[in-house]
């Protein structure tokens, strides 16, 4: 069961480039209560597409998060919206 639940939301906009990009990352319980990793990108105002990572641990998802959170902002992504709520 996870401690409290995590979302991110990162942008790298470039006009120059005509480039505007999203990346969110998510960790939420399954129906199981094990953690699962929703990692979603694409172009601003797009779907994107979807990568799902389940795991046994929520310390295992966190780390991935992290992870992926430092590759994202060393390719120029800022971040736009955090949370992370504790239940209460």
């Amino acid at each position: 069961m996870l401690t409290q639940p995590y979302h991110l939301y990162v942008e790298r906009v470039d006009p120059d480039r005509n480039m505007a990009r999203f990346y969110t990352l998510a960790i939420e319980p399954t129906l199981f209560g094990t953690p699962r990793l929703l990692r979603r990108w694409g172009r601003i105002g797009t779907l994107g597409r979807t990568m799902v990572y389940h795991f046994e641990r929520e310390e295992d998802a966190v780390a991935l998060f992290l992870d992926l959170l430092r590759e994202r902002r060393a390719h120029g992504y800022r971040v736009k919206r955090i949370e992370a709520l504790a239940r209460g």
